[in-house]
């Protein structure tokens, strides 16, 4: 399979999975049943559980044992994205292409889906098949860790307490550490647990989602300020509107896309313990580098 092939087939693979691990939409109370679906169900590319199998793949695992952990990872983003949304956090009307959870349902059941999508993901990740050197506890440490205080709900903290000020490079790159490449690292670490990863491939896979969970958000605030709402499903200019330091912001669109250039040329590198059969994650890699929406 070629990229787009492996990424169409592993999305509609975790797409299965979700659709059978969660309540059907008529269950009562069929409110957050359906508010879950919908925000779940939008249309999204699926890259943080498409990164988790690739991972298991990179490792020499099996893809199914890291399903568990593929719906978990997504199941918190989409949370994430939820509450990011509310008029209390980003205030958006737009994802994905289409009204927020909150403009359809509600503000308050938009608080209950973010909250049940969150619970549901310690549900799913409890089937995860434990390994040697990795227990089921460390699997539930890694995501409950990934998704507190000090990672994702730190970065929003000082991404909302940054609005309006002046932040230095160091300062962004704190806070998109903790907010987007925490959740990225830890998609490729769960699915290298799941193969039995050793620690120095669960190290070198460490590095490269680090590495590449920052390219990640250097080239969304590019394309913030690049692109059409149209083109990329969400309110464009946002950023700007509300005073939020981003990337192009503090160092210019010319010098943050050659800062999103060289973070990926550092996630690459980071792979070369992997050999081949990490091919799948530097296309990947090389993908979101070029990627325009």
């Amino acid at each position: 399979m070629n990229l787009k092939e492996y990424l169409e087939a592993r999305a509609a693979e975790v797409d299965a999975a979700l659709d059978a691990a969660l309540p059907a939409a008529k269950q009562r109370p069929s409110s957050i049943h359906e508010a879950m679906r919908y925000s779940l169900f939008a249309g999204g590319k699926r890259l943080r559980p498409v990164l988790t199998l690739a991972a298991a793949e990179a490792c020499g695992g099996d893809p199914a044992a890291a399903m568990p952990s593929a719906c978990a990872v997504e199941l918190v983003h989409t949370y994430s994205l939820v509450h990011d949304d509310l008029p209390c956090m980003d205030d958006d009307d737009l994802r994905r292409g289409r009204p927020t959870c909150h403009k359809v349902y509600g503000e308050g059941m938009a608080v209950l889906t973010g909250d049940a999508l969150l619970t549901e993901a310690f549900l799913i990740l409890s089937e995860t098949p434990p390994t040697s050197r990795y227990p089921l506890s460390a699997f539930i440490a890694e995501l409950a860790l990934t998704g507190g205080s000090t990672k994702l709900i730190g970065g929003q903290v000082m991404d909302l307490e940054g609005e309006g000020r002046s932040l230095t490079k160091a300062e962004l790159v704190r806070i998109h550490e903790a907010k987007t490449a925490a959740l990225l690292t830890t998609s490729l670490r769960l699915g290298a647990m799941s193969a039995n990863a050793t620690p120095a491939k669960l190290e070198a896979l460490t590095d490269f989602g680090l590495n590449l969970g920052l390219a990640f958000q250097v080239i969304d605030d590019i394309l913030d300020v690049t692109q059409t709402t149209e083109k990329l499903g969400k309110t464009a200019g946002k950023d700007e509107a509300v005073s939020k330091a981003t990337y192009p912001a503090i160092l210019g669109l010319e010098k943050a896309r050659k800062e999103a250039a060289r973070l990926t040329k550092k996630a690459m590198s980071a792979l070369d313990p992997l050999g081949t059969k990490a091919r799948r994650l530097r296309e990947l890699a090389d993908y979101l580098l070029q990627r325009d929406y």
